[in-house]
């Protein structure tokens, strides 16, 4: 029987983990996000009131089986870069838009999904009710919606204390029945608060985690985000991770290799730096070279903020793949 391994965060770190773990021999799934509400995705989530489409479209691009067509990948991850209405939409966010609104049902919509794309794996929102993010700061202030989370830059020594949903949301039955059958599940890379940690707010994700008998890795961020996790060490996104966990992590990968000092500047223009790596000599710790060389790209008719720098997908599978086979 195959290892069942799922991936739980956003769409960018899901979609570099998902990419690279599809060539390895797993059962794999991916839980994603309900509470993007900016650029394309938000615009189809005000007008049609469906759940958000983004990180999901992400998950299905990398879990899509490129063998086959990968003209299919490419078609998902299109966005359009002029046109009344169009500019700025993704053609994936559209695809899986119509399908909801013919099928009268996002699940649905992804089953269908499923067998159009081939897909490499399973894709389910964490819950089947759109929320938005509510961040309260050691400031004192409080911000609904994470494209504003995301816009806002943190004041030095501010930090994210709390963060929560509304509405009340409970988790996707699906995604739960994953969660407990899964024998790995990996945490991020993506932003903490806003693609891993927004999926433990949602009611019994926490309590389905502490009941499940997979081994938790975490993959630590390359760099600090201003607007969430400004001047955050290694050991503070660790203890924050398991704070919203509710239970210790068994793994946590860091990247080792050095990054370049243009990349770095590039960064420090945002007041944005690599995460330290203070962690010492946890015995949790796998230490890798898992960086990609080639730098993303966004496109010209993406509004939104994409990172630059951005783990290896095979790389960062390979080092999945030897705490699994270690485990055997």
């Amino acid at each position: 029987m195959a290892t069942k391994v799922t991936v739980i965060g956003g769409g960018t770190g899901s979609f570099v983990a998902l990419s690279g773990l599809k060539k390895l021999p797993y059962e794999l799934a991916a839980l994603v996000t309900v509470s993007d509400d900016g650029g394309s995705t938000g615009r189809l989530r005000d007008e049609f009131g469906f759940l958000p489409v983004g990180d999901l479209r992400q998950c299905i691009a990398a879990l899509a089986d490129d063998e086959k067509d990968r003209y299919l990948t490419r078609l998902l991850l299109y966005r359009f870069s002029k046109g009344k209405g169009l500019k700025g939409h993704n053609l994936g966010n559209l695809i899986l838009t119509a399908l909801s609104d013919i099928y009268g049902s996002e699940t649905k919509a992804l089953e269908i999904v499923n067998t159009i794309f081939h897909l490499k794996g399973k894709v389910f929102p964490i819950s089947l009710t759109p929320v938005k993010l509510v961040a309260t700061y050691s400031s004192g202030r409080r911000i609904v919606s994470e494209h504003q989370m995301e816009e806002y830059e943190l004041k030095d020594g501010e930090r994210i204390v709390n963060l929560e949903v509304t509405p009340r949301a409970v988790i996707n039955p699906l995604a739960k029945r994953v969660i407990l059958e899964s024998d790995y599940i990996i945490l991020g890379p993506g932003d903490l608060f806003g693609s891993t940690i927004a999926n433990l707010v949602i009611d019994k994700v926490k309590e389905t985690l502490v009941k499940t008998k997979a081994r938790l890795i975490m993959v630590m961020n390359l760099m600090t985000l201003k607007s969430q996790t400004n001047g955050m060490t290694a050991k503070d996104h660790l203890e924050t991770l398991e704070k919203y966990l509710g239970r210790p992590l068994d793994y946590i990968i860091v990247n080792n290799q050095p990054i370049s000092q243009s990349i770095k500047e590039w960064y420090q223009r945002q007041d944005e730096h690599p995460v330290k790596d203070d962690l010492g000599r946890d015995k949790r710790v796998i230490r890798a070279a898992i960086i990609d060389e080639k730098h993303y790209q966004k496109s010209s008719a993406d509004p939104l903020k994409r990172s630059l720098l951005r783990h290896h997908p095979f790389k960062l599978a390979m080092v999945i793949s030897r705490i699994i086979e270690e485990n055997e």
